[in-house]
């Protein structure tokens, strides 16, 4: 009894490790199959799939090799990727817009300053499509640029007056520059149109003032009242 003991133990022993040994050869063939898993490149490989690598080992089941989806990870990159598309689509449109603005209403300054009084000058300056056509194009331009925190940036107190920095911040932003500047174009266009007509009926020299307005508004009109009051004295 006290021989067999020990015998029937170690042939226990014998029999156990034979089935672990076996087992691990199972597992180590079938993790060389899946490749070289556990060597730091293919660890970098999973990570860049946004997965995760994990090995355990138990007495029963052996090693293991685990690979789980990062799927938080997953939907932060589709989203960042949906964003940047989406700024990029803008970028695009805004950059396109630009010139395309510009040289929309040159045409109109270059027959008023080159050929006020011919009749073909008169017939564009009459018209109201390029007003609407802008108006349009700003309204679009302007609800691509819409944020929700537009209205915060514009009126940032209590008293609804707005403040140099949320402008600024606000007009950091491409597609806001470009409504901003269609807006620009189709004022500056309106008041070269007034200021065109007046000449004409009042016979008063408007080149000078028609050019300072492609390029500054504000300008343009002051230029034409500091004219029309010069022709006036000399009428006197």
């Amino acid at each position: 009894m006290s021989i067999s003991s020990p015998l029937s133990m170690a042939f226990s022993s014998c029999f156990c490790h034979f089935l672990i040994s076996h087992k691990l050869q199972r597992n180590n063939a079938a993790s060389f199959a899946l490749g070289p898993v556990n060597s730091d490149l293919s660890r970098q490989e999973v990570k860049e799939l946004g997965s995760k690598l994990s090995t355990g080992w138990s007495f029963l089941g052996g090693s293991r090799i685990v690979i789980r989806p990062n799927l938080t990870r997953n939907l932060l990159q589709r989203k960042s990727s949906m964003v940047s598309a989406s700024w990029l689509e803008s970028s695009q449109i805004a950059t396109s817009v630009f010139p395309l603005g510009t040289l929309a209403v040159l045409p109109f300054y270059f027959f008023m300053i080159v050929a006020p009084k011919a009749a073909l000058t008169q017939k564009m300056m009459e018209s109201s499509i390029p007003y609407i056509v802008l108006g349009l194009l700003y309204v679009y331009l302007l609800y691509l640029s819409w944020t929700p925190d537009t209205m915060q940036l514009l009126f940032p107190n209590k008293y609804w007056l707005p403040e140099l920095c949320g402008i600024a911040e606000m007009f950091s932003r491409v597609m806001t520059l470009a409504s901003a500047w269609i807006h620009l174009l189709a004022v500056d266009l309106f008041a070269a149109r007034q200021i065109y007509h007046d000449g004409l009926q009042n016979d008063i020299e408007t080149r000078h003032s028609l050019s300072l307005c492609l390029l500054s508004c504000p300008i343009g009109l002051v230029s034409h009242f500091i004219t029309k009051a010069l022709f006036s004295r000399r009428d006197i």
